[in-house]
């Protein structure tokens, strides 16, 4: 991206992640710009990042090659039917509002290029993982730029449809919640086992950790982790066992399936 110009719209957390995964990266500060409303945001991001912030968004986005729309899913419309005006051909719009459709954004901005993505909150670490999904119009060399915009906060995936942004979300834009949820639910089962909690919740961080990147740096699957570290009749073996036996696969498929379902519910809600 040596060349290319860059418009945030928001300057939120997550674009002020991606502008510092872009910056860490080597982009020059010239090459990027954003606006917000907030003078404070504005001020701030600018002494982090030494770009320029405008208030107005048509400032933002003259001379720019890629437009990344970061706000928020309520405000889209609003914000995108004011910046139709101001947006030129094949000028190439990447919208990371949860529940926005590629339709929605055509109906709102025009017939522009349109990358959606559904980044998660690691992003904010540069651990994150996006799922992103183009429209015809994107060119090869604008998916590349786009790629290599989300990759600056973790892993950029493509899927084949739109449809299966919902799945992503479910897996990943929600998931650290599951984590979370996990994570809080061991700590409290170390407490009630005789351990404090701030050894239970140590102990739990750690393992969460140290497993993730075990999994990751892995060339097998979790499955046949979890089989190596599961002696038979052992301690593992038990647990595992009483994870099944109360269907702990079929709840995370449920749970899951509700996310995507809720996904799509407010896609539909939204883009009105």
């Amino acid at each position: 991206m040596s060349k290319t110009r860059i418009a945030f719209i928001g300057a939120g957390n997550m674009a002020a992640s991606l502008i510092g995964g872009l910056r860490a990266q080597g982009v020059d500060a010239a090459q990027i710009r954003a606006s917000d409303p907030g003078a404070e945001t504005r001020a701030k991001v600018h002494a982090e990042h030494g770009i320029q912030l405008f208030e107005d968004n048509a400032q933002a986005v003259d001379g720019a090659d890629v437009v990344l729309i970061a706000v928020k899913p309520q405000a889209m419309k609003a914000v995108c039917q004011a910046l139709k005006p101001s947006l030129k051909p094949n000028q190439l719009v990447v919208s990371i509002a949860a529940g926005i459709t590629c339709a929605s954004l055509r109906n709102w901005l025009g017939e522009q290029p349109l990358v959606r993505c559904m980044p998660n909150t690691p992003a904010l670490l540069r651990q994150g993982v996006s799922g992103l999904y183009a429209t015809e119009q994107v060119s090869a060399e604008q998916r590349a730029e786009a790629e290599q915009l989300l990759s600056a906060v973790g892993v950029a995936l493509w899927v084949d449809s739109e449809q299966q942004l919902d799945a992503v979300t479910a897996v990943s834009g929600s998931g650290p919640a599951y984590f979370f949820l996990l994570i809080e639910a061991m700590t409290a089962a170390g407490e009630k086992l005789g351990l404090p909690r701030d050894v239970a919740s140590r102990l739990t961080l750690q393992t969460a950790l140290g497993a993730a990147h075990m999994a990751v740096a892995s060339d097998v699957e979790a499955s046949e982790l979890r089989r190596r570290v599961t002696s038979p009749n052992g301690t593992t073996e038990a647990a595992i066992k009483s994870f099944q036996a109360n269907g702990f696969e079929v709840l995370v498929e449920k749970a899951l399936g509700a996310a995507a379902h809720r996904s799509a519910e407010m896609a539909e809600q939204l883009g009105n």
